[in-house]
Parts: structure tokens; sequence; C-alpha cells
């Protein structure tokens, strides 16, 4: 591996204006697809295989004046104090009208008909539905609604909006933006060079230029959620970074030796360019088993971020080292501002680095420091215990927005379990769906929780009824979700079936789904790094104990967001106005990242110790060694990210601010505590046991070679590693 790769650095080096060419021919045809070959994109929220989507689905096809799948909009009528709103019905009627008027609606409720005026007449609320999702919904559909309300408070009406219908995408960007600009100042800072600084930027927005483009280009062929690039575009700029960041340090640090550029580059990537390889390997393995989820929009974005970064691998293997001949000896410059020629001439040896002292400090009381570390995210990880997963409804929007004030309204006037309908669908024979529904309306009405069940709805062939059921509980409660089991639970006659579905249903769905999904995805992805690591590093412990430091970054992490999040910790620190249950989505998309960058950093860092071990150190002064070389680089990396991430904590959005922190302390955890405390202190403990393979699994597992051990025999022996004729064991 490390021999090929040495190579190929050394021959994009020498060829770099074809190198050049070829990248730059790539990134004007991913551009120009992106141009003329792109489709539309869709926002349609489709869970296949949920009970709640084979309701909609049925509905769908019998039903589909209910449009089961559309937007829904809870419009909420207040009398001024002391009045009563038949006092002011032409207003609510005259709002009703117009609502009615709106573009893509299908249907409006009499808020005046019976169970939705509360008893002391205060009170009202008109559903509106929507033909298409909410997500499909025009900026005209949307500014009718907004109107309808803003004319009817004008008339002296308290009107607030809840439901979907107006959820909006978050703007994005700026976390982005932000992650760009904190790169810049620490690459600089790492390599005291503008041009050094500069590459790792230039390549990361290269490969995610390319990677969005062609993805953008695939929405011609391919039904793609709009979302699909998010996660890409956010992992590209990560990866894209930290393996030129890599590249370029190694390639500096053999400069330093007095190795001419050339050779340099062919060293940078056969060494450096070896680990990006894997830890490119693991993150395409973690975002790929995102299908396991089985959640379409899911698997999009895993499967587009897997290309983005295996794209960003390409150009830090070839575009880079073509990037370094251009740049030429202005590159070289280190970061106390003494050239590589002249530490060579005047002999000097630089200091022990930061890293190195701090490695030495852990090595001397190894058992401290794994205790500090252990403890430390043992104790932040206990409120993890208390996880609640749950998606957003307007009961956890902020209290000053009018989907708050909807929320708040109708619990006061009707109780929580308002908030929660569930839609019940009752599928039978042609001609028995009102015995059927008449059956369920009183089986249902002595549950446990039901607060009133609606009067059914028969289609017009007769074989499907629709009822709504009220809780009395809200969308979020645990009982509420016990009486959707319970619904779908009850027993039928022979060709009924009882189905559940709604926005409330739909969520719970939802978070089963994907709670489901984790261990079966940990499984998968801890699964296949671990063959990868043992590859890589050819070790049994070491690939054990990167693992398991993993859990225990994502075990402290999920504590730091429950605290926050759900317990409300510091919630006025970070600008969090409501506590409530996690997202769903958040945990298994957690995992996928942070696994990704976790072995990114476990990589870049034990492949040095490695690298010095088989070069004849002791494994204690491997270990420190090892760290010193690369503990620089990966501080900025996770500096980087860390930064990235917290960009989103300022969104004014709660689940854009829940995903920025998780990001962030997982990655400080992981970075700090897991890879540059607990795993050193491990290595310094297990000594040479850390390097332990049996036998039989040494004869065979092929011998990648990754820190290029043969490759720098062949150097030191005056050997040409371009001449294949001395290629042997390692593969």
């Amino acid at each position: 591996m490390a021999s090929f790769l040495y190579r190929l650095g050394r021959f994009a080096f020498r060829r770099r204006w074809l190198v050049a060419a070829v990248w730059f021919a790539v990134l004007a045809g991913a551009l120009a697809g992106a141009a003329t070959l792109s489709g539309s994109t869709s926002d349609a929220f489709r869970i296949p295989g949920t009970p709640s989507q084979q309701a909609i689905d049925l509905l769908d096809k019998r039903f589909p004046q209910a449009s089961a799948g559309g937007a829904t909009a809870n419009v909420v009528f207040a009398a001024p104090d002391g009045q009563r709103l038949s006092d002011m019905r032409p207003a609510v009627e005259d709002a009703i009208a117009q609502l009615k008027k709106a573009p893509q609606m299908a249907s409006v409720s009499d808020p005046f008909q019976p169970g939705t005026v509360n008893s002391a007449g205060t009170v009202a609320v008109a559903r509106a539905t929507y033909q298409v999702p909410s997500a499909e919904l025009t900026d005209p559909a949307r500014g009718a609604l907004t109107a309808v309300a803003d004319k009817a408070r004008a008339q002296g009406l308290t009107v607030e909006v809840g439901g979907d219908a107006l959820t909006v995408k978050p703007a994005q960007g700026a976390g982005e933006a932000i992650g760009i600009a904190v790169a810049a100042v620490v690459l600089f800072i790492t390599f005291g060079s503008l041009v050094a600084a500069g590459l790792p930027l230039l390549t990361a927005i290269l490969g995610i230029a390319i990677g969005i483009g062609a993805i953008t280009a695939m929405s011609g062929f391919v039904n793609l959620s709009s979302t699909t690039p998010t996660l890409a575009l956010m992992l590209g700029l990560a990866v894209g970074i930290d393996y030129a960041l890599f590249i370029v340090s190694r390639y500096r640090q053999e400069i330093a030796t007095g190795r001419d550029r050339e050779e340099a580059t062919g060293l940078a990537v056969g060494t450096a360019g070896s680990a990006v390889v894997f830890a490119g390997l693991t993150v395409v393995i973690a975002l790929a088993a995102l299908a396991v989820a089985g959640i379409p929009f899911i698997t999009q974005m895993g499967l587009a971020a897997a290309f983005t970064v295996a794209v960003a691998v390409l150009i830090a293997l070839t575009l880079l080292p073509a990037l370094l001949g251009f740049a030429g000896e202005r590159i070289s410059r280190n970061p106390r501002g003494l050239h590589a020629r002249d530490l060579k001439e005047a002999g000097a040896t630089p200091a022990p680095n930061i890293g190195t002292r701090r490695a030495g400090a852990i090595a001397h009381r190894p058992v401290l420091a794994l205790l500090i570390g252990v403890i430390g995210l043992g104790v932040i990880a206990i409120p993890a215990l208390d996880l609640r997963l749950g998606m957003p409804d307007d009961g956890s929007a902020p209290p000053a927005t009018t989907q708050r004030h909807a929320y708040d309204l109708l619990a006061g006037a009707f109780g929580p379990g308002f908030n929660a309908p569930l839609t019940v669908t009752i599928d039978a024979r042609a001609g028995s769906a009102q015995a059927a529904a008449d059956q369920a309306t009183q089986t249902i009405r002595g549950l446990h929780n039901v607060a009133a069940v609606s009067p059914a709805v028969i289609n017009q062939a007769g074989d499907t009824a629709l009822l709504t059921v009220t809780p009395t509980t809200g969308p979020s409660d645990v009982a509420t979700e016990k009486l959707v089991h319970a619904i779908r639970q009850l027993p039928s006659a022979p060709g009924t079936a009882i189905g559940v579905t709604g926005l409330t249903a739909i969520n719970i769905d939802v978070s089963t789904k994907l709670g489901d999904a984790l261990v079966p995805y940990l499984i998968v992805v801890i699964g296949l790094a671990f063959v990868l690591l043992l590859l890589v590093f050819r070790s049994v412990l070491v690939p054990v104990m990167a693992t398991l430091g993993f859990l225990l970054s994502i075990a402290a992490t999920f504590g730091a967001v429950v605290a926050v999040f759900q317990w409300g910790w510091l919630a006025n620190l970070f600008g969090i106005e409501q506590t409530g249950p996690i997202l769903s989505l958040l945990p298994i998309v957690l995992v996928g990242i942070v696994f990704g960058l976790a072995m990114d950093y476990q990589v870049f860092l034990v492949t040095r110790m490695r690298e010095e071990y088989s070069h004849g150190s002791a494994p204690r002064q491997a270990m420190i060694t090892g760290f010193g070389h690369g503990a620089r680089v990966v501080t900025a990396a996770a500096f980087i990210m860390i930064s990235v991430f917290a960009g989103f904590i300022l969104s004014p959005e709660s689940i854009v601010k829940s995903i920025g922190l998780a990001l962030g302390v997982a990655v400080l955890f992981d970075a700090v505590v897991v890879r540059m405390t607990i795993m050193p202190a491990v290595m310094a403990l297990l000594g040479r046991a850390a390097w332990w393979l049996p036998r039989w699994l040494d004869r065979i597992l092929p011998n990648v070679d990754v820190e290029g051990e043969k490759l720098h025999h062949l150097l030191d022996d005056g050997h040409d590693p371009l001449d294949a004729t001395h290629e042997r064991a390692p593969v």
C-alpha cells in the first residue's frame, strides 16, 4: 500500500499539469451535469413499512378526499376578554371562507361544530388540510394562511396557527461559513504559511463542488430528497480539510529532514496517505451503513456523503501532490519561521513539542490519566439513562411562536390530548365499513386514555371508515404512544383491519423505527470497521480499545445533550427556550458522523505510534514519539470540526442547536479525552502487548504496510521504490 501510494504521489508531483487538468475537467463535468441534468427534488416524508404509512397508503387509495398525507393547519380563534366567539361569528366565518380559497387547500372544518368549540364558547379551532405535504407547500399557500390570520386579528380576534403547514426550512450556510473562517485561521496558525494553509481549504472546496455537483446531476435520474446534499456538504468540508492537513503536515516534516520535494511528496502520500485511505474507508462504511435504518432520505444522505468522502480521499492522494508541486518551496516554511533547509544545514534538532511532553506526562502516570478520562466521561454520561426520543411538535416550539401559542390555547381549552388527534382507519369488506366502525368506536371508547371518538366517516364504496380519536394526553406523552399501540392491537372481525395514522402516530413510528435500527447499525459499522482497523494496526487490542473508547464518548455526548435539551441545564447559556425529547434522528446520524471522525483521529495518531514501533522504538517511546508527531495536526483538525459544529448552536432552531451541540461535544470528548488521553494511557499500560496478534491471524492477514516500513527500508538501502522489482510481501 505505502509503496504504491509513494509511486502515485511522485507521479502526481511530476505530472502535476496533467493531474490538475484531469481534476478540473472532472469539476467542470460535475458542474455542467448539475446545470443541465438535474431534476426536481422531493420532500415527501415516507417511511415505508411503518403502520402509519400503510394507513396513509390505504386512505390515498380508497379515501383520496381525506388528503391523509397532506399538510395541516390548526387555526385557533379566541374571543376578546369578556366576550364569546358567537358575538364575533361573522369575522370567524369570513376568515374560514378566505381560507377555503387558499392555494393547495383540500378542506377546512367548521370551527362552530360540536367538539371544536370549548364549553365556555371562547375558543374554537378550524382544521385545514392541504392537498400536498408540508414540504411541498408553496410560498403563496403559506402566505395566504398568514394573511387570513392577520386579517382576523385586525378585527379584534386572537388568532394563532399550529400544525405543520407553517414549518419552514431553517436557513443554512452560517455554520459552514463559520467553519471555513475558523479553519483558515487554525491552518495558518498550524503551518505558519498562507500557502500551506490554503491548500487544505482549496482541495476541500473542490471536493465539495465535485460531490455536490454530481449529486445534483443524479437528481435528474433518481428521485432524491432535497436534504440529500446536507450531510455531504458538512462531512465533505470536514474530511477534505482533515485529509489534506495530515498529508501536508507529513510533507513538511519530510522536507525538514532534508529530502527533496518530489521524494517528500511521495513519502507523505505513502505514509500519511495510507492512513487517509483507511480512515476514509471507515467513514464511507459508517455512512453507507445508514441504509440499515430503512428510511429512504437517511439512506440517500448517507450514500451521498460517502461518495463525497471518497472524492475527498482521491483528491488528497492525487490533486494535493500536484498542488504541492505547484507550490514549490513556499509551503515548506515551518511554524517557527525557519526554512527546513536551514534546519538541516545548521544541524538543529527540534525541541520536544507540546504533544511529546503531554504523551510523556501520560506515560508517567497512565493509570491516573485513564481513570480521569473514563470516570469523567462516565459521569457526564449518566443523564443518558433518561434519554427520551421524539419528533418535534408545536409543544416543543419556542414560547414566542404562533405554533406554541396555538398549542397552549388548545390544551387550555380542550385538554392536552386535543393536540394529538389520532386518525384511525378501518379496512373492511365492501358495504360492511359502517358496522365495523360502530364496533371499533365502542371498543376504543373503553380504552384507557381516550377523551373522545368522532363519528365515523365512510367512503363511497363502503369498505373504508375513518375515525378521529382524541387522547387525554399530549403528543409526546408515553401514554399517547401506548394508546396508539393498544388501538392497533384491537381484535377485529375476519376481513377487517384497524390502522392508526396522523402526525402523532407518524412521529411515534419514526422514533420507534430509528430506535430499533440503532443497535443493528452499531453492529454493522463497528464490525466492519474492526476488520479495517485490524488490517491497519495488525493488532487485536488496539481496535478493541478504539471501539470501546468511541462508545464511551458517544454515551457522554448523549448525557450532555439530555442534560441541556431535556433537563434544561445551561439552557439560558445556549438560548434554549423549550426543553423536551431529543430528536429521534439525532442518535443514528450522530453515531455515523462521529464514528467516522473518531476513527480518523485514531488512525492518524496510532499509525504514527505503529510506525515508530516498527522502526525499532520501544513501545513506550514509540507511543510518545508517535503522539508528538500526530498530536498537533489532530488537535488542529478537531478544533476545526468543533468550530464548524458549534456554529450551528447559534441557530434559532432548537433542533439545529441540538445537532450542533451534540456533534461539537462528541468531537471534543472523542478527540481530546479518548484519542489524546485515554488511548495513550492504554498504550503505555499495554506496552508490547498492544501490538499482539495471534500467529495464525498474522499469517492470513495481508500486510498493507500503512506505516511505510518497507518503503523506508528501501529508501535507507538506497533502492528506488519506483522500481517495481523491489515489491515483495506487503500488498
